[in-house]
């Protein structure tokens, strides 16, 4: 019981997890928040929505869609989903044309500052994607440009009403979670937890409200 205690403790412990070092790049304390400008778009809890309208460049709309294309089909490259990764703060994202060709929207949820969210796109092999696509809206200047923040803020419009499923989990909260859930439902299945159940020694254990709550959990 002490070891698989001690193995679902280590997920969540930086020297031990790798997923936890990625938290360093995304990380952002309140100081340095508010040494930001205030930024558009509305939260709900950790989560921030992240909504931009474009105008497409005359006669780039069949090339966006077909750089679109070419992002779909990479959306099953783990290279971009280790990148997305390594962002570590993406939800979701989706790209729209629309207006009869004319118009672009891309958007997003993310956790943590508006200002780390834009930098960490340029930083991984996700901003060049980025760059490819936006590269067919008028004014873009690409996203390490030192007017690529300004751009995005003239061109972002905050949503009327935004809200989360769950407010309160970050992104590396549930990569978390669900990496604790993987490993207890690997060891729910083996001959030595149920060992370790029925062993006079853990009932007192086994009996708490909590560790039930574990259980059942579990099991739904």
């Amino acid at each position: 019981m002490g070891a698989m205690a001690a193995r679902i403790r280590a997920l969540g412990d930086p020297r031990t997890d790798p997923w936890q070092e990625n938290l360093t790049m995304t990380a952002t304390t309140g100081a340095a928040q508010s040494a930001h400008p205030e930024r558009p778009g509305r939260s709900d809890g950790v989560c921030s929505e992240f909504t931009v309208f474009t105008k497409i460049k005359p006669g780039e709309a069949d090339a966006l869609r077909e750089d679109l294309a070419t992002l779909a089909d990479a959306a099953d490259d783990e290279r971009v989903h280790a990148a997305v990764r390594q962002i570590g703060t993406l939800h979701d994202a989706r790209h729209v044309i629309f207006d009869n060709d004319t118009r672009f929207m891309f958007a997003s949820v993310f956790d943590g500052s508006w200002d780390t969210y834009i930098d960490d796109f340029a930083q991984t092999v996700v901003g060049a994607r980025f760059d490819k696509v936006f590269s067919h809206s008028e004014g873009f200047p690409g996203v390490s440009d030192p007017g690529a923040k300004d751009w995005f803020v003239a061109h972002q419009a905050p949503a009327g009403v935004f809200v989360s499923a769950y407010p309160d989990l970050t992104v590396q909260q549930i990569y978390k979670d669900q990496r604790v859930d993987d490993a207890f439902q690997e060891v729910l299945d083996t001959p030595e937890f149920r060992a370790a159940l029925d062993n006079p020694a853990n009932a007192e254990l086994v009996a708490t409200p909590a560790f039930q709550k574990l259980l059942e959990e579990a099991a739904a």
